[in-house]
């Protein structure tokens, strides 16, 4: 029986076959300025000639699946022969969940799995689960690890413990890729350029030529240099869809530091920006939200852990991390999800946490639109 392994997130779904190549698709629908009668599902973005002011048809609001009608639009693309042509009757399918989802989805959710699509059983399952369990697969000696899970919504800090999750341990920071997006669509349209409406194009920008800094004031001393002696500025060519269909990041050798470029491509000069963006994960309040960073929200998650030497060892592992020189077992989930074998309707070498299943067709059919209560055995 085939495994296929779905990682619906919110912005992107993640999906492949068990130990084949993943694809990353959008997962949501899109409608165009310069073709708005129609709509685009998923990878169809890119029959779109002229993407910019594109209108976004999210399922996710808030980081939770609220519009089951466009997701089943993406699904059926992803299953159909577009993609995957999957044979519903042979395959069985794992696809994650936000922590703590509501009941109503997972039931939404088993119902269209098993009724529409027809799978043979499911596994819903958190994506830092997921990472969780591949870092224990790869490290067999080690105890104890906290995933670090940055989505479009929001931020999870779950700690794992002995290969399972610590859920009251949980910390979740309302700062995701979508916040981040938009603050910078903002100080791009404060400072230099109307990027209101370029969702798609200002996301680009974001993943091109941002990133965390390790020096925070070193790195702001250096983006108010002036010319050559600003190693942090960079140019990026905004896409004009017609000769430059995608943007980039112009190569420091061919950057204009005085005067203006002579070719007439639109540029955007992006200095302290490329890192204080990303600095909101971290002190969310600098912009006006009053919320933990994740440091803090690491702390706070351990700190929260049952008393004895497990959490003293936790501890003593954080002040190591806090202080950027030890080797704190800190796993920050990825853009590919985790694919294992499956057999008899389970996963092959996975110690799952307490509350997730694996629910089976007859178990479903049996139980009605209940989710089924049968557990692994640990």
């Amino acid at each position: 029986m085939a495994t296929l392994v779905l990682d619906n997130g919110a912005y992107t779904a993640k999906i492949g076959y068990n130990q084949e190549k993943v694809s990353v698709i959008p997962n949501c629908q899109f409608r165009s300025k310069t073709s708005r009668l129609k709509t685009f599902t998923a990878n169809q973005l890119d029959e779109i000639k002229d993407p910019s002011g594109l209108f976004y048809i999210l399922p996710f609001q808030k980081g939770y699946l609220v519009n089951w009608d466009v997701q089943r639009k993406v699904w059926d693309h992803l299953f159909g022969k577009e993609m995957f042509k999957v044979d519903f009757a042979d395959t069985s399918v794992v696809i994650t969940e936000p922590y703590f989802n509501f009941t109503s989805i997972q039931e939404s959710m088993n119902e269209i799995l098993f009724e529409e699509y027809q799978f043979q059983s499911a596994l819903r399952i958190n994506a830092g689960s997921l990472s969780a369990h591949h870092y224990f697969h790869t490290n067999p000696s080690e105890l104890c690890c906290m995933v670090v899970d940055t989505g479009f919504s929001f931020t999870h800090i779950a700690p794992y413990c002995r290969r399972r999750k610590m859920k009251e341990s949980i910390r979740r920071i309302n700062v995701g890729g979508k916040l981040l997006t938009n603050h910078l669509k903002e100080i791009i349209s404060y400072r230099q350029l109307h990027v209101m409406d370029e969702t798609h194009v200002i996301n680009q920008v974001k993943e091109d030529v941002c990133y965390v800094s390790q020096h925070f004031y070193k790195d702001m001393e250096i983006a108010q240099a002036k010319g050559e002696e600003n190693t942090v500025m960079r140019d990026y060519v905004l896409p004009d869809f017609s000769s430059i269909k995608k943007g980039f990041c112009k190569p420091r050798e061919e950057m204009v530091f005085s005067g203006k470029y002579k070719t007439g491509e639109q540029i955007l000069r992006l200095a302290n920006e490329r890192f204080a963006v990303p600095e909101m994960l971290f002190h969310p309040s600098d912009i006006g939200i009053q919320e933990m960073g994740i440091p803090e929200a690491i702390v706070h998650s351990v700190e929260s852990l049952p008393e004895g030497q497990r959490k003293r060892g936790w501890l003593a592992d954080l002040r190591t991390l806090l202080s950027d020189d030890g080797d704190f077992n800190t796993v920050f989930v990825s853009r590919s999800p985790v694919c294992y074998a499956w057999e008899g309707g389970k996963l092959l070498a996975h110690n799952p946490d307490y509350d997730e299943m694996v629910v089976m067709r007859e178990d479903y059919e049996e139980n009605g639109h209940c989710i089924c209560e049968e557990k692994f055995d640990i």
